[in-house]
């Protein structure tokens, strides 16, 4: 039987020493994580919940961790939230949602069981479920599940309904939105409304892929009005690569227009929202001045299985960044409040040649711009984390406009993939890159935020160098800050 207070006593015993994690990337105490869940404002703080199993470095029956920030930077652990240990929920909570209504915090999330059928074989069934509380303790309700999937179409698959969105319109109804595909394949989002968050009724499929380039499932979604335009993210399952997607586990960005009287998301435009390794199921906030911030789980399923030999934690969310759409395209920067703890500026204006380090450019925890005046070369590279033995490269062709980032000897003990390459977007070239390193991650904003690369990193943490080279010559600006959290 798995409870909250089981997992809270466990973690106790089996913390991590935060010596051996991650600066600021958030973390588990011990154990696994994955999805961002409830990513809300409650008392004053965000609140960040997420997919939870301490109880080994691999997936296993879900709870919901629970951290809270005033700045989205350092986070402080709160008790866990949710723990499978309800009829309802006996094969898990899954991802979900959270909401503020009349001063209580209020929770969303997928409870699994399995449905033992006539001819003796289980299947998997996946309802929405809802708990309440305070910021810190929460109890689900007795009515569980508020959504069971029997109220959809008979297309509409009930092993793949999971991840509720919910929120508050401006009509005063509450909106769920819930990932699903058919049982024909079709990945699709599903919406319901209620007038007391208590009691849904089915509305629509929402939006749904018909193109085939999609993938089968559509996890995690996201909806929201920004910039003038209507925005769904939701993270695929099982997509082929196709032009700038890369992973079979994705996160797309779809901006298009609604059908107010019929509730159908109709897209007019697909990006991919992080070009990197590892970026999937984000989730996002409005905050009270008026920014849209998104948080994801940085790490890729298709490598989950290659942590370093006896490291007691797997997995961590990337840095929180904001998002804007400019000239019809989505920039994401890191969030602001990151610059608060830059210290030991150092700025270099060099011509490169051959190669080269530059005294006090070095270092692990720092956030970095190289802005790139003139490249008259067949490449130009930059190798971080580097020692004798391991190294991460970023390397630029001016010629083909491609950024490649290599982390073949970064530190793996397993065949995974390594190398990526990413045409640059805006026509021109690379002019401007914004690095942002932890102790086991990498993340680069391209062309102030027009691109993003995220990526993990298992390097020791003796490998410190950052060296550029080229083979041609480039005239550039780098500014250096350790980062103190």
């Amino acid at each position: 039987m798995y409870t909250c207070q089981k997992a809270d006593e466990y973690i106790e015993k089996n913390r991590v020493d935060r010596a051996d994690k991650p600066e600021f990337h958030l973390t588990t105490p011990v154990g696994w994580l994955n999805d961002p869940n409830g990513f809300s404002l409650y008392g004053g703080k965000a609140h960040l919940f997420y997919q939870f199993h301490p109880y080994s470095t691999e997936w296993g029956p879900m709870h919901w961790g629970h951290s809270s920030s005033k700045d989205f930077i350092k986070w402080e652990e709160l008790p866990t939230a949710l723990a499978p240990d309800s009829e309802f929920d006996s094969f898990g909570c899954f991802s979900g949602t959270a909401i503020e209504n009349d001063g209580k915090h209020v929770l969303f999330y997928t409870g699994v069981v399995e449905e033992k059928l006539a001819d003796g074989t289980k299947n998997v069934i996946q309802n929405q479920c809802m708990a309440v509380g305070d910021g810190i303790s929460y109890e689900k309700i007795s009515s569980n599940p508020v959504v069971d999937g029997k109220i959809m179409p008979e297309e509409c698959s009930r092993a793949d309904f999971r991840d509720p969105k919910v929120w508050k319109d401006a009509d005063g109804r509450y909106y769920m939105l819930a990932g699903n595909r058919t049982y024909d394949g079709i990945p699709q989002v599903v919406l319901f409304s209620s007038d007391d968050m208590y009691n849904w009724k089915f509305e629509s499929v929402f939006a749904k892929d018909e193109t085939g380039r999609f993938g089968a499932v559509w996890e995690c979604p996201d909806y929201f009005e920004m910039d003038g335009h209507k925005v769904l993210i939701v993270s695929p399952q099982d997509m082929s690569a196709d032009g700038e997607f890369h992973n079979g586990n994705n996160v797309v960005f779809f901006t298009g227009d609604v059908d107010e009287e019929k509730h159908i998301f109709k897209y007019e435009k697909a990006v991919s929202v992080d070009s990197g390794f590892d970026f999937y199921a984000p989730q996002t906030i409005r905050t009270p001045d008026g920014r849209r911030v998104m948080i994801g789980w940085m790490q890729s399923w298709d490598s989950v299985n290659t942590l370093p030999r006896g490291q007691k934690w797997a997995c961590m969310m990337a840095v929180p960044r904001e998002l804007m759409i400019s000239d019809s395209k989505l920039i994401q920067t890191p969030v602001r409040e990151l610059c608060g703890y830059r210290q030991n500026k150092l700025v270099v204006n060099d011509t490169l040649r051959g190669e080269k380090t530059y005294e006090g450019i070095n270092g692990r925890v720092i956030d970095m711009t190289v802005d790139i005046k003139k490249a008259e070369c067949g490449h130009f590279t930059m190798h971080f984390a580097k020692n004798e033995i391991h190294e991460t490269n970023v390397s630029y062709t001016p010629g083909a406009q491609m950024l490649e980032i290599d982390r073949t000897f970064a530190g793996w003990i397993r065949d995974t993939n390594c190398v990526r390459k990413v045409k640059i977007k805006n026509g021109n070239g690379l002019s401007k890159m914004r690095i942002v390193m932890d102790w086991n991650s990498i993340e680069i904003f391209v062309n102030d935020g027009e691109q993003v690369l995220s990526t993990v990193i298992y390097t020791p943490r003796n490998a410190r160098a950052i060296v550029f080279e080229t083979d041609g010559c480039v005239e550039l600006e780098v500014e250096k800050y350790d980062l103190n959290i």
